[in-house]
């Protein structure tokens, strides 16, 4: 319910949203190293078990994999992205 503020509403087609925050918003999602092949087919065999983290772009294309999270938001910097991060 909204209390004393009046929001106008936004439309925005699919197509727009889709493309919200491209080039510009990354996120970051902790991922299990039994996640990898199917994000990334061309990676090399990782070992079971691990904890890594997965930057993607705002429309879920996935980047890069690294096992710490300040390596992913590195990235993310380094190309200019500002990082979310999913839970």
């Amino acid at each position: 319910m909204n209390k004393g503020f009046d929001v106008p509403s936004v439309n925005i087609s699919a197509e727009a949203l889709a493309h919200l925050g491209d080039g510009e918003i990354a996120y970051i999602k902790t991922i299990r190293s039994e996640d990898v092949p199917a994000m990334f087919p061309q990676a090399p065999e990782i070992a079971p078990g691990l904890k890594l983290f997965a930057l993607h772009a705002a429309d879920g294309t996935p980047i890069m994999i690294t096992d710490s999270r300040e390596a992913a938001v590195a990235n993310a910097w380094s190309n200019e992205l500002e990082t979310l991060s999913v839970h």
